[in-house]
């Protein structure tokens, strides 16, 4: 094995450890909704309010998200598992709005019972290795209910602890 592979397979396992609030990323694209679930979410800045996502560059929501002018990132809470799961893989197209309260009133989809929907417009954007870093300043904030975020950690869906 060479090192390169060895270190491939030692930051997969790395990254097992690195627990990360689950979220779904949605854009408007030609009048179509689109969605992803993603971990690879941060804030960007507080000057000014702005948000990253990172997205492979081989997942077709790269494509809608590359031509939107707008993105929504909404925070999912534990009770959000079936829309994870729809959002990576389960269903597709606008498929993967079939479950829970969708507003689509917004610049992008808005799950309305997310921990926190986060709508940004999207300005920039930077290649890196396979993926891109989608980046924008802050449109609109909600949030809803106690804190209770949907955690992933080694492969698993979790929540924090009490």
């Amino acid at each position: 094995m060479s090192d390169t592979q060895q270190l491939r397979l030692d930051a997969k396992q790395a990254l097992r450890r690195l627990a990360s609030s689950v979220s779904v990323v949605t854009c408007r694209q030609d009048g179509r909704d689109f969605a992803m679930t993603a971990t690879a979410v941060s804030a960007l800045s507080m000057e000014p309010p702005s948000m990253l996502v990172c997205v492979n560059r081989s997942a077709k929501f790269h494509t809608a998200l590359s031509q939107a002018d707008a993105f929504a990132i909404n925070v999912l809470s534990r009770g959000h598992v079936v829309i994870s799961r729809l959002c990576s893989g389960e269903a597709s197209g606008e498929s993967r709005f079939g479950v829970g309260c969708w507003d689509t009133g917004a610049a992008a989809p808005i799950l309305a019972d997310a921990q926190a929907a986060i709508i940004c417009r999207k300005d920039k954007q930077l290649d890196y290795g396979t993926h891109t870093v989608f980046m924008g300043p802050i449109l609109s904030i909600s949030t809803n209910g106690e804190v209770d975020p949907l955690i992933y950690v080694d492969g698993q869906y979790t929540g924090r602890a009490a």
